[in-house]
């Protein structure tokens, strides 16, 4: 099962069809699904441009600048080229949703901003501030798939600093919030990491194991991408 991370596509059935098709391009391994989620955006885009003003105007305006942002993202994740766009999109979206009060918006809006910061430009210092805020308003508005994300990334962080339990305390806890919400192919991902961080603990058994198990979510999640992610790790540990 895949779950659309969320605040941000509020307003508009295209914006949610777009965050489907942006999941089905990261997890699932469809890199076409992000044209079709253009063309999705493109028709939000068009309409925005006569719908006026007003809050519900706004709200579909933040979603829209995030959506594009998440986009350009997957593009990256694909090509591996920065989009430089993507990081004003991040930070427009983040803004609008703080205009508008809403902080479950402005949390996952600072989450991709960090994720920006700490894949793109591989800057985890940079990424920390906007990820640890993304968690306490996430936490504040009980949005636990984005606190889902942002522990992973803050854990991410935490192994490429060489902090090993705090890495595994934090991508532990994410697995434990995707797996109330049912986000198999979340935890598998998940998984990955911890099996990496196993193997850095000289854990081999552990990492095999916790291989195994993200092989069966991800293969019963159709989540092809993280498969691959799987194997790779394989070789590795």
């Amino acid at each position: 099962m895949m779950i659309m991370i969320g605040a941000g596509m509020r307003g508009d059935v295209r914006l949610e069809r777009a965050g489907t098709l942006y999941e089905q391009a990261v997890f699932g391994g469809d890199a076409s699904a992000l044209t079709e989620a253009d063309r999705e955006l493109d028709g939000v885009e068009a309409d925005l441009a006569t719908a006026g003003t007003g809050q519900d105007v706004g709200v579909v305006e933040a979603g829209l600048a995030l959506a594009r942002g998440r986009i350009a993202h997957a593009r990256f994740l694909e090509h591996h080229e920065e989009d430089p766009r993507e990081l004003d999109l991040f930070e427009r979206a983040a803004d609008l949703y703080r205009r508008l009060g809403d902080e479950r918006g402005e949390g996952e809006a600072l989450f991709w901003t960090g994720c920006f910061h700490q894949v793109v430009r591989h800057d985890d210092e940079a990424a920390g501030p906007a990820l640890r805020r993304s968690y306490e308003l996430a936490a504040k508005a009980g949005d636990r798939l984005t606190m889902s994300y942002a522990l992973r990334h803050l854990g991410i962080a935490e192994h490429g600093a060489g902090r090993l339990e705090a890495a595994r305390e934090r991508l532990e806890e994410s697995v434990r919030l995707r797996r109330e919400l049912g986000f198999d192919a979340g935890v598998a991902a998940n998984l990955v990491g911890l099996a990496y961080i196993a193997a850095a603990e000289d854990r081999r058994d552990d990492a095999l194991r916790l291989l195994d198990e993200a092989a069966a979510l991800a293969e019963a999640s159709g989540a092809l991408g993280i498969a691959r992610q799987v194997e790779q790790a394989r070789t590795a540990v």
